[in-house]
């Protein structure tokens, strides 16, 4: 082998094994993927507002697991769609199904599934009159999935503000970064059976929004009744969340928890008369979310289809 040549094959492999996310990735490969993506998740949005929050959330929890790599999306009764925290509750799965087809038609076994749920989650907050940035691309996908991942990763609605701390900090946020994360909830709905325990039992909750949640949340049965994240505006993204907080109507236990004397009250405070920097710190954050452990380079793969490895 010529020293050229060897010098090139090591220039390479270096450049592989440092692969980075760039928001150009496909302006060549794939150039009308951004606008594709954006047309299907307003498609779906004006047609249920709640989907806007539902694929935010699928982004979460994918990013939180083993990190950005599309493994939430994948089937089978280990995977992580069958985790306590993802099981009956995570949905979005069929838009982001429909996104994969128009996408694998304009360029197929480009575009990975882990980048559309990415930008799917931008779109989506930008739909409901949130915040944009500019998106990093060129994740691949996972072939695999963990159920116990998502089990142990991902933070509980009864979390303390302790616990939502750690879960965040093991990830490389701070806290700031997690208040700023948090207010997702102010769009969106959950299920009875998670804020049950909060609105009957816990005294730190304005007494006529217990009373008004518990006429469609009864104390046994209708676990799946729905009520909203933020009672005020449930399909605007803003900072009605944090103010819904002073007012002590967190809908979860984990959402008052961020202000109920801790350390994050200042922050819940600042954000709800900041709409501005809640908006620029969401941003930030979520870029930063996007980031994690990425699969690169030829780490991983482009699922053909979302749900199932190649």
């Amino acid at each position: 082998m010529t020293f050229c040549l060897r010098a090139f094959l090591i220039l390479l492999l270096v450049g592989i094994a440092s692969a980075q996310l760039s928001t150009t990735f496909y302006s060549s490969s794939c150039p009308k993927v951004l606008t594709t993506i954006k047309s299907a998740v307003d498609s779906a949005v004006s047609t249920e507002a709640r989907m806007g929050a539902s694929l935010l959330r699928l982004h979460f929890h994918d990013c939180f697991v083993n990190g950005c790599d599309g493994s939430v999306l994948l089937d089978g009764s280990t995977g992580e769609k069958s985790a306590g925290p993802n099981a009956n509750s995570l949905r979005g799965f069929e838009v982001i199904d429909t996104i994969k087809s128009q996408v694998e038609s304009l360029c197929p076994g480009v575009v990975s599934c882990a980048d559309i749920l990415t930008v799917a989650a931008r779109d989506s907050v930008v739909a409901l009159g949130g915040p944009s940035w500019s998106v990093p691309l060129g994740r691949r996908d996972s072939a695999t999935a963990s159920q116990s991942a998502a089990n142990s990763n991902l933070p509980s609605p009864a979390s303390s503000l302790s616990a939502l701390i750690t879960a965040f900090s093991n990830k490389g946020f701070t806290a700031k970064e997690m208040v700023a994360l948090s207010g997702s909830h102010t769009i969106g709905q959950s299920r009875c059976t998670v804020f049950r325990s909060r609105i009957y039992n816990e005294t730190n909750i304005n007494a006529q929004f217990a009373t008004s949640v518990k006429s469609n949340c009864p104390s046994a049965g209708g676990d799946n009744n729905l009520s909203p994240l933020d009672v005020t505006s449930p399909t605007s993204f803003d900072n009605a969340y944090f103010k819904n907080l002073q007012s002590q109507k967190g809908l979860l236990h984990s959402d008052q928890e961020l202000f109920n004397g801790g350390s994050t009250d200042g922050q819940v405070n600042a954000y709800s008369t900041n709409s501005a920097s809640f908006f620029t710190d969401f941003a930030n954050a979520m870029v930063k979310m996007g980031n994690l452990s990425p699969l690169t380079g030829t780490s991983g793969q482009i699922r053909t289809n979302c749900r199932k490895a190649n």
